[in-house]
């Protein structure tokens, strides 16, 4: 109620346009109802009737013209800082100057891989105050002859989020990731060449990022966690220790063990400028998804990190991988990813935890447990203290189970709107704005949807057409919508197995029943034989 009483500020202008508005609807509503009341009609009354209702009517037209007008000027003068009068506000800068579009709330990402690379490249949709921080490792795996020859760091997560907040996405990708086949560069790669131009040109190291973000028009920025080439240790629960990256999920299935907990390697790595005043200044963070032990914890244990997330009055949240990972993960349930997160954290990093609803079909899981993943068990009873949101974030692509960019983002533009909402802000402009484009979004998704699920029933009809086969409807491992699927999945299963064990005393069978049959038909020939030869004797004696 608070902020709606603000628009009726004098400082708004609003009153005389709402004025004007009601001022003409009472003439309108005068006019049409001198017409109903008349019992006779002349000339100078329908004139009269005629003036009243169209002054009525251009009242009306005029107030809602200079109402949305005076509405925008209040949302720049509210929204854009470079302005220095804002008492004298033309609402051209806001049609020539889109940056009070592009404005949206402060939002710092952390983490590495795929995961950090779909939460960023769905929020640039909502907002401009986007900052990813990365880490620059390769986890003691070899460097690649493009980083040996241009004596680069290993650049893999920098160069990836600075993809995903591209204005041009693909472009900038096919550029970044194009390795040169002939000529003096063959061998090298075009993000490495980039960015060991950039850093001649501008000096430092985190000078050279700091520019690609103008330079490639990017929406937000990328900061390194540190500038030290960061290296991770993972000591396992039987005390073995592990330097690479690739041999972790080797010699935790060979040692029948689990990671005990991740060391830095140095362990006092400084944390890269700009980082700790990033997070400091955000109105959202978000830390994951991602390889829990290797893309998410060693990015918090870098000096400083943590305790300045603790400090921060930002909504922080953690988005929850879908599935385990090999090696790192197994068996895992939210609760573990988050009591990994605290134990090696502490407490205060993270206040809610967004989930994936588990609703992925059978088929889909079933490839995922053959090479021995599976669904993160949704075990949120087990931790207190944190607020859990449930969300549907999982999508399928190329048989492939990933977190959808719009869905994650949604997720969380909903909970910063519900956090200004809770505020009284309901008329801050940039509630507004979000919860427009929020609505829209939904709106557009839920479009998709529904022409996704026609496309798939009209598939499923033309299968059942073609060769008589009954679609199965079911649901996932944790509810009964995929029940029948599964059931019918096992039995498929089992008489694979049966068959298979069928086949295994068949071939143990065979050979005796051959043996068995050719001593009976070697027994028949005989008795044969003596037969036709005792025929024979009786013949001769008679």
């Amino acid at each position: 109620m608070k902020g709606f009483m603000q628009w009726f500020k004098s400082s708004n202008k609003m009153k005389r346009w709402m004025f004007l508005i009601l001022i003409g609807i009472l003439l309108a509503c005068y006019g049409l109802a001198k017409i109903l009341v008349m019992k006779e009609i002349s000339f100078y009354e329908v004139g009269k009737v005629v003036v009243i209702f169209v002054l009525g009517f251009i009242s009306i037209v005029l107030g809602l013209i200079f109402l949305n007008k005076r509405t925008l000027e209040v949302l720049i003068e509210s929204t854009d800082e470079r302005m220095e009068n804002k008492k004298n506000v033309n609402v051209k800068s806001l049609i020539f100057d889109k940056t009070v579009y592009d404005k949206g709330p402060n939002i710092v990402v952390i983490g590495g891989g795929t995961g950090l690379n779909t939460v960023l490249s769905g929020l640039k949709k909502y907002t401009s105050n986007l900052t990813a921080i990365v880490t620059i490792s390769d986890y003691g795996e070899e460097a690649t002859n493009s980083r040996k020859a241009l004596n680069m760091l290993p650049l893999g997560d920098v160069k990836d989020s600075i993809i995903s907040l591209a204005s041009k996405e693909d472009e900038v990708q096919n550029l970044f990731n194009y390795e040169f086949k002939r000529g003096r560069l063959e061998g090298l790669s075009f993000s490495d060449i980039y960015f060991s131009a950039m850093k001649e040109i501008n000096g430092k190291f985190e000078e050279s990022i700091r520019k690609s973000n103008e330079v490639l028009n990017m929406v937000g920025k990328v900061i390194p966690v540190t500038l030290d080439e960061m290296k991770i240790t993972a000591e396992l629960a039987n005390g073995y220790m592990i330097d690479q990256k690739s041999k972790i999920q080797e010699v935790v299935a060979e040692k029948v063990t689990k990671i005990n907990r991740i060391i830095l390697n140095p362990a006092n790595c400084k944390v890269a400028p700009g980082v700790v005043d990033a997070i400091k200044e955000a109105d959202c963070i978000i830390i994951g998804p991602g390889s829990l032990y290797t893309n998410v914890i060693p990015n918090l244990l870098v000096n400083g990190v943590a305790k300045a997330i603790k400090e921060s009055n930002a909504i922080k949240v953690y988005v929850s991988n879908i599935m385990t990972e090999p090696g790192q993960t197994d068996d895992y349930g939210v609760s573990d990813h988050l009591n990994a997160i605290i134990e090696h954290c502490g407490n205060g990093v993270v206040d809610y935890c967004i989930y994936d609803t588990g609703e992925i079909i059978p088929e889909i899981i079933k490839k995922y447990n053959l090479e021995g993943q599976d669904l993160v068990e949704q075990d949120v009873e087990k931790i207190k203290g944190i607020k859990f949101l449930q969300r549907n974030l999982a999508m399928v692509t190329s048989g492939h189970i990933r977190h959808d960019p719009n869905l994650v983002a949604a997720s969380v533009i909903e909970l910063i709107c519900d956090d200004l909402k809770y505020q009284d802000k309901q008329n801050d402009p940039q509630y507004l704005m979000l919860n427009n484009k929020l609505r829209e979004e939904k709106r557009i998704n839920k479009i998709k949807k529904a022409m996704k699920k026609k496309e798939e029933k009209g598939n499923v009809e033309k299968l059942e057409k073609g060769k008589h086969v009954k679609a199965l409807r079911g649901k996932s491992k944790f509810s009964d919508k995929y029940k029948d699927r599964i059931e019918s999945i096992r039995q498929s299963d089992r008489k694979i197995n049966m068959q298979a064990i069928f086949t295994e005393e068949a071939d143990e069978i065979n050979p005796r029943v051959t043996e068995i049959a050719e001593k009976n038909k070697r027994r028949k020939e005989k008795s044969k034989k003596s037969k036709s030869k005792r025929a024979k004797r009786m013949q001769k004696m008679s």
